[in-house]
């Protein structure tokens, strides 16, 4: 749940408030932003936290005034209302802030809903992108901790003590920015490292499927879990053969996590899923429950 921006940044944090953090002196900073409603750009809330040395550096975080309506399901998930962003900036007035702290840097967000969210406000509010180089925590958590169940913020953050009020944009991104800091300790691998994560790695295969079972001859993506993870060989044991992403021929798309998907909508394979079946093509959208009550 959200707290008051104007309270609660840190007093250590000499480089928060208005101004950009010095260029060049940071290793990298982690973002995070909460929405009003379904459309991305109506940014109700941001956090930015940066790192130098594998340390917290500086923090800065506010309300913003999105400019659109609070649907009840975004409230139910971070808190925020109508009423607490009375009188708050909105986007544009701090385009500027944001610049200053993420361009020209590596920004470190726990999947590309950010990333997005961040490039719809610029075009909705006539600001320039900023330009940044980004880096999805959640796939650097996937490369670092594989036997890991599923990979979200809150599960990851868990796993390794990071501390954690979910859906607090602060907290949210200094966790984003903690599981960076960790995976470099954890396998040495430096900043550097995590831009090019394809390099010498390979990807482990997917199960193969059994000969017979309930997903029999379905071709099946899973978003929030590695395609070779526990549900994949769930699945595989029941006959489906499981696909790196949603394609033409993809018949399910299996999704961690409990409904309703919320946030996920905002996946590019979750787009994908929506978009095939607008267009009539025979592709269903199964949570984990659903999944595992078929096995049954």
């Amino acid at each position: 749940m959200f707290r008051d921006a104007t309270a609660h940044v840190p007093a250590q944090a000499a480089l928060s408030g208005s101004g950009p953090a010095p260029a060049g002196k940071l290793d990298f900073v982690a973002i995070d932003v909460e929405t009003a409603c379904s459309r991305v750009s109506s940014i109700c809330q941001i956090g930015i936290v940066g790192f130098r040395g594998g340390t917290v550096a500086f923090e800065y975080e506010t309300l913003l005034d999105p400019r659109d309506h609070f649907s009840s399901f975004n409230t139910r998930i971070h808190g925020i209302a109508a009423d607490h962003v009375a009188g708050k900036p909105c986007f544009a007035d701090v385009h500027d802030i944001i610049d200053g702290h993420l361009a020209g840097r590596t920004t470190v967000a726990h999947s590309y809903f950010d990333k997005g969210a961040l490039a719809a406000a610029c075009r909705v509010h006539d600001r320039t992108m900023v330009e940044t180089t980004w880096l999805d925590s959640a796939r650097v958590a996937k490369r670092a901790w594989p036997e890991l169940p599923n990979h979200k913020l809150n599960a990851v953050s868990k796993h390794l003590g990071i501390p954690l009020r979910h859906h607090d944009a602060l907290s949210d991104a200094r966790a984003a920015g903690m599981i960076l800091v960790k995976a470099i300790d954890h396998t040495g691998i430096p900043l550097a490292g995590w831009l090019a994560p394809s390099v010498g790695q390979r990807a482990a295969p997917a199960p193969l499927p059994a000969a017979d079972g309930p997903f029999r001859n379905h071709r099946v993506a899973i978003l929030g879990q590695p395609r070779n993870g526990p549900l994949a060989h769930r699945l595989a044991g029941g006959g489906a053969r499981i696909v790196a992403g949603v394609g033409s021929t993809t018949t399910i798309l299996a999704v961690i996590g409990e409904e309703p998907f919320g946030y996920l909508r905002y996946d590019a394979q979750f787009r994908k899923a929506l978009e095939l079946q607008r267009s009539g093509r025979a592709i269903s959208i199964m949570s984990e429950r659903e999944v595992l009550q078929v096995l049954a």
